[in-house]
């Protein structure tokens, strides 16, 4: 592989990571524009849902910069769509601006929007693709989850103490180190919704918030509160709805995760107590879990990071 599309892909792709957990229902993706000779014109990322894709912002970035007419290879973490929605299909803007070739690391699974390589093949554009295809297919991972099961994509977080009691000491909510909070609140800003129980609500009071790292501008989650027995204080609710969190009470865990699946949601994090974590690992409804260990003193936390490949589907 060309070390100049292999070196693009990688811009690509950490532009498109700075905004997982904002562009849903749309997945996260990034581009990047090249001259014949390899070098960088511009690139650019999908923001959120209904602004410019990826391929179509760095586009718009060249015209601007007034290096369009140089414009030869696009690199994008994601198979071109050829669908139209809130915005046009970028198979068009590919076309319109005469890009000789297309490079991308992903297959599209909407059966919707995908097509795209057909196309501009059709339409004399040499397409190679699988480009990082392993690091491109974990960025899509939690878009092709929702596509392909009909369920988002479930993270279950757990913290653990050094004698792996989930239960913090009186009066502390947390007992993990300053940068383990920043990693669970960076998998929160991920996360287009958070899952929990009422027995965290009454133990923690919490907000669910990002707090300990910079939050995506103007991101709204849901917050799913599994309540059985009717305990949660609706000053709860109130306090946290007016924090931007939108809160739903469904009567089980499968009905929380249809209607956030039906609301577009691609990553749920699950911050509850032993009780609902167990419960959902137990089912099976877990696609990730990230176990948090209290480190030894004057040591770091340990985190540990497990996969189910058989996770739950609607389908």
């Amino acid at each position: 592989m060309d070390s100049a599309v292999f070196s693009a892909m990688g811009l690509a792709l950490n532009e498109a990571r700075k905004y997982v957990g904002a562009t849903s229902p749309n997945p996260p993706v990034g581009a990047v524009v090249l001259d014949s000779e390899g070098s960088v014109l511009a690139f650019g990322a999908h923001r959120r849902s209904g602004t410019a894709h990826a391929e179509a912002r760095a586009l718009e970035i060249c015209i601007e910069k007034g290096t369009i007419q140089k414009a030869h290879s696009l690199i994008v973490t994601l198979e071109p769509c050829n669908h139209s929605g809130k915005t046009p299909p970028c198979v068009d803007a590919i076309l319109r601006h005469g890009i000789a070739r297309v490079y991308y690391g992903s297959t599209d699974p909407n059966p919707i929007a995908g097509g795209g390589a057909e196309r501009l093949r059709k339409n004399g554009v040499q397409v190679t693709s699988a480009v990082r295809e392993r690091e491109c297919d974990e960025l899509l991972l939690p878009f092709r989850t929702r596509i392909l099961s009909g369920i988002p994509f479930i993270t279950v977080k757990t913290a653990h103490q050094l004698d792996g009691s989930m239960i913090p000491p009186v009066g502390r909510k947390t007992f993990t180190s300053e940068e383990s909070l920043r990693f669970a609140h960076q998998l929160r800003k991920e996360s287009d919704a958070v899952l929990t129980g009422s027995g965290t609500v009454l133990a923690d009071n919490p907000q669910f918030t990002v707090r300990h790292v910079p939050d995506h501008p103007g991101k709204s989650r849901w917050l799913v509160v599994l309540d059985r027995r009717g305990r949660v204080p609706p000053g709860w609710t109130e306090s946290v709805s007016r924090l931007g969190l939108r809160v739903v009470f469904p009567a089980s865990i499968q009905e929380g995760l249809r209607f956030l699946s039906e609301q577009g949601v691609l990553q749920v994090l699950v911050e509850a107590g032993p009780e609902l974590s167990g419960e959902m690992l137990a089912q099976g409804l877990w696609h990730r879990q990230v176990q948090i260990f209290q480190g030894l003193e004057n040591e770091a936390d340990r985190i540990v990071i497990l996969r189910n490949d058989n996770g739950p589907s609607f389908r």
